[in-house]
């Protein structure tokens, strides 16, 4: 243990030189190689840089302050640096009241023995690892909520009211935040969708493994403050959040997705229909042309006059036939158009 917790900083807070010299031994007895600062007031000890200690020792009792304005203050300045408090007095709604303002212990000088002081030492310091490890964690988590470009929101599990929302969701459904907290899930949905939102919810809810809030997702129907209505992809996760069953949800708008899938349906469709024309109803005139022309090649002069004008005739009806089928397919053509289904 000890060889885990050599070469600390400890900054000792105390205007008693017979104190600071029994704190300094206990220190040097129990660590290696620490490295042991003295203060005498409150105002030396600000100018030190509390924060770049990994430790503080904290007399209750200075020149300059005393009792709670003492506390706050070597806190505030300590930052996330863990003070330990050391005093004469035996006052217990005190010690209460100075771990509640945030000092990492509470220790009687007439008690303190090395192995006390070694272990509280030891304990403030590892709380600080875990609370600065939480914090990354809470703060990546922001970052990742806040900044996502897709929108997010959190909402309570069983009254369905919005707990947080991030920017992309504000801007994306034009409601302001604090419209958003004054809301339920339901609120955005149409009315055909609320009662699929209690039966997700109630999967989620489920002890069934196989209804785990990230197995739970899908297209969604929501509504825009403006009435418009989106298509959106669902995605589910639980979370604590504020000391409360919640649901985390990211939900990406992918209704332009649909319109283009849709458009691209359609475009197949009058594509098949303009194959269809070309294969099936060109084909008939065309042939008919083909065989008029033939059948004036091989006749001979006395029919081809005597028959000329009814052959003729035949060729400009199938000749205006084929025009109209090719301007219908001409029409059907330019209508394939995906952006006119934006």
């Amino acid at each position: 243990m000890k060889e885990k917790y050599k070469n600390i900083k400890i900054l000792v807070i105390e205007d008693n030189p017979g104190d600071f010299v029994l704190i300094s031994e206990y220190l040097k007895e129990v660590f290696l190689d620490c490295e042991i600062d003295q203060t005498k007031t409150c105002k030396e000890a600000i100018l030190k840089k509390i924060e770049n200690f990994d430790v503080v020792l904290l007399d209750l009792s200075l020149p300059d302050r005393s009792g709670v304005e003492l506390v706050t203050t070597v806190l505030k300045a300590a930052k996330h640096t863990p003070v330990i408090v050391l005093t004469g007095y035996t006052d217990k709604n005190f010690a209460i009241k100075s771990i509640g303002l945030g000092t990492a212990d509470y220790l009687l000088k007439d008690e303190l023995k090395p192995d006390i002081l070694h272990m509280s030492i030891i304990y403030a310091m590892e709380r600080k690892k875990v609370f600065s490890q939480l914090e990354l964690s809470e703060k990546r988590y922001r970052e990742l909520f806040h900044l996502s470009p897709l929108p997010m929101y959190v909402f309570n599990k069983e009254n369905f009211k919005f707990l947080d929302v991030n920017k992309a969701a504000i801007s994306h459904y034009g409601y302001s935040k604090e419209e958003f907290l004054s809301m339920t899930v339901l609120d955005i949905r149409p009315e055909g969708e609320k009662e699929r939102v209690y039966e997700i919810i109630s999967k989620i809810s489920s002890s069934n493994p196989a209804y785990k809030s990230s197995n739970v997702s899908g297209l969604f129907k929501h509504i825009k403050k403006n009435g418009e209505v989106i298509d959106v992809e669902i995605s589910y996760n639980d979370l604590e959040y504020q000391s409360q069953n919640a649901i985390l949800v990211l939900a990406n708008d992918v209704t332009l997705k649909y319109q283009y899938i849709e458009a691209i349906e359609k475009q197949n469709a009058k594509l098949k229909e303009i194959a269809w024309i070309q294969s099936h109803v060109v084909r008939a005139p065309l042939a008919r042309l083909m065989g008029l022309v033939n059948l004036l090649n091989s006749a001979d002069d006395d029919q081809q006059r005597s028959e000329l004008k009814e052959m003729l005739q035949h060729i400009i009806e199938s000749t205006q036939e084929l025009d109209n089928i090719i301007r219908e397919i001409s029409n059907k053509t330019e209508q394939i158009n995906i952006d006119s289904f934006k």
